[in-house]
């Protein structure tokens, strides 16, 4: 979804993880990192995809977040997410932006790729 803010900010469950995560599921550990699996065969699996496909890692940003905290890396993803026409935060599965990017989509082939 173009528009999509994220699982956490919008209290869903995640389609890729956590729906399919029993410790997730039923709030025993907020975070992958604190599970004795870390990371399990699911999150290197979805890892490998980001990392080929989106350019970046989930497992890398789990393990930032446990060494640095939830603030620290929101700050750091805000700064390198950025707009540069506008500011607002661009998609990381189309490199697109949520605010003066949407009519890009039109085009696309791909709708969920960096590159047509």
């Amino acid at each position: 979804m173009p528009y999509c803010t994220g699982c956490r900010p919008r209290n869903k469950k995640c389609a890729f993880l956590k729906k399919r995560c029993e410790l997730l599921l039923a709030g025993k550990v907020k975070y992958c990192y604190e599970c004795n699996d870390f990371p399990c065969e699911r999150l290197e699996h979805l890892d490998k995809r980001y990392r080929t496909h989106f350019k970046m890692s989930m497992i890398e940003n789990l393990e930032y977040i446990k060494k640095n905290g939830i603030n620290q890396f929101l700050e750091k993803e805000e700064e390198g997410w950025k707009c540069l026409e506008c500011g607002a935060v661009i998609c990381c599965h189309n490199d697109i932006c949520f605010d003066c990017g949407l009519s890009k989509l039109k085009n696309k082939k791909k709708l969920y790729r960096w590159d047509d």
